[in-house]
């Protein structure tokens, strides 16, 4: 695939125009096909601070504006993108390695986080609160100035949007840097979007690089407030980076989410689940099913059921629109996922399908009898691997479940959802689902995880307004208050 030469990103940055970036260039590679697709600019810590100087500058007259205004271009730009999917799918495709299917979802969601940013924007900012004086008292939400926003490779268009879009549409203005094997979908396309639909300058810069100025942006004091969607470790690391600088910082990381199938399942129904919960974008989504917990006796019925889809699911260049899994994003988290099936096959699994794979291309892989000290049950794998474990008491699997570092997602499986819905009490976990699997995303909705799976904010809806504003206190009174001295 070769991209066109008017796309305004080639060999540039975004910093509120179409820039050359301090360091250089970066070429964008197909994972599928190992082409370069396009070269982008990319950053160093010079443009960074350029960045937030004009940002900070933008920023405040853009807070002053009617919310009708912010809510206008974010209803554009929703609009703009509903009118031409294919300006964001025929990049997520190749460059992210996004089957057809799931770039089209993935497309339909930054449109809905859109939509939703829209209406918060005209969202009540506050509460009157009692007071004991005589006076007028309320709670306000006021944009935090700049929001720092870092996002992954996996959804790179979603997981920009999530935090882009409600933070604008609030009053900030953002610095985001996407990772650097997906810059356009998880930016440069995302800025082209929202400035076509009238974006003041400066409000948004879009800065592909690598590390270091991650690193820079996270110790910036000019930026409030971070926001980090990735892996635990590196969530871990900006924590810790963060903490000196008392920032506000969100952290959406991993997660080894369980899917567990009740005794009183459809069988064949759950396997359905099972296997769009571990297979879709290969594996590689922070809420896959990671731990099939299936009763004993239903143990091989269910994960041959399983290793069967997984066999027949074709597997290559997500170009071509029959395939159902594409690429793995590149060699050293191939390497990753094959060793965590191969040593779990050493210390007792059973390999029911895949486990192998060609240049980047893993086949949808089914272990058995997962022991729960194993790698594939207790490290999330970000790749198309379902592990199966039995269990003999309901009791005993809500343990497995909790005894997990991580508490992002669970899907439970079953033909009583009333009772479903009373084991999900005994649940830590940022979400549950009842008769899903665990895979799942609405703009409506609160999403963030617990445990080793997040921290601080959550994104969607009104609760946005915390994630991206600061309570500001206000009292007003008509005279001026007399004191004793």
């Amino acid at each position: 695939m070769t991209t066109s030469p008017a796309a305004p990103w080639t060999s540039k940055i975004f910093d509120g125009g179409w820039i050359a970036g301090g360091a250089g260039t970066l070429d964008v590679t197909a994972p599928a096909t190992g082409e370069v697709i396009d070269t982008v600019g990319e950053a160093n810590t010079d443009d960074l601070n350029a960045a937030v100087s004009a940002a900070t500058s933008a920023q405040t007259a853009w807070a002053a504006r009617p919310y009708t205004d912010r809510a206008a271009v974010m209803r554009t730009a929703a609009a703009l993108l509903a009118d031409d999917p294919g300006r964001l799918t025929r990049w997520l495709v190749p460059e992210s390695g996004s089957g057809q299917g799931k770039a089209a979802f993935e497309t339909g969601l930054v449109i809905s986080e859109l939509d939703e940013a829209a209406g918060l924007a005209s969202q009540p900012y506050g509460q009157v609160l009692r007071s004991q004086k005589p006076r007028m008292s309320i709670g306000r939400h006021v944009p935090v100035g700049v929001v720092g926003v870092i996002s992954p490779f996996n959804f790179p268009a979603i997981l920009s949007m999530r935090s882009v879009a409600p933070a604008l549409a609030l009053g900030n203005a953002v610095i985001l840097k996407p990772d650097p094997r997906t810059p356009i979908a998880g930016g440069l396309a995302l800025a082209d979007l929202l400035a076509e639909a009238g974006l003041p300058e400066g409000l948004l810069h879009v800065l592909p690089s690598g590390a270091e100025v991650g690193a820079a942006l996270v110790a910036h004091p000019g930026v409030p407030c971070i926001s980090f969607t990735g892996s635990t470790a590196a969530g871990r690391r900006i924590g810790e980076a963060a903490a000196p600088l008392l920032k506000k910082v969100h952290l959406e990381l991993g997660g080894n989410n369980a899917l567990l199938i009740l005794p009183d399942a459809d069988i064949d129904a759950a396997a359905s689940a099972g296997a769009w919960g571990s297979f879709l974008h290969q594996g590689q989504i922070c809420m896959t099913a990671g731990r099939h917990l299936v009763p004993a006796h239903l143990a091989e019925e269910y994960t041959a059921k399983l290793a069967e889809k997984a066999r027949h699911l074709p597997v290559g260049d997500p170009t071509d629109p029959d395939v159902a899994l594409g690429p793995i994003i590149d060699s050293r988290q191939l390497e990753k996922i094959d060793e965590i099936v191969q040593s779990s096959v050493r210390a007792g699994a059973t390999l029911a399908a895949g486990g192998t794979h060609e240049d980047l291309f893993y086949r949808p892989t089914v272990l058995g009898d997962v022991p729960t000290d194993s790698p594939a049950f207790t490290q999330e794998i970000f790749g198309p691997v379902a592990p199966v474990t039995a269990y003999e008491t309901v009791d005993e699997a809500i343990d497995i479940i909790n005894s997990s570092e991580y508490g992002l997602s669970v899907g439970i499986l079953t033909g009583n959802a009333f009772k479903a819905f009373a084991l999900a009490d005994r649940i830590r976990s940022g979400a549950v689902h009842i008769n899903d699997q665990t895979v799942d995303d609405e703009a409506v909705a609160p999403f963030g995880g617990t445990k080793a799976s997040g921290t601080g904010g959550h994104f969607g809806s009104s609760v946005n307004l915390d994630t991206f504003c600061d309570l500001q206190w206000v009292t007003m009174q008509a005279d001026i208050e007399r004191y004793p001295f």
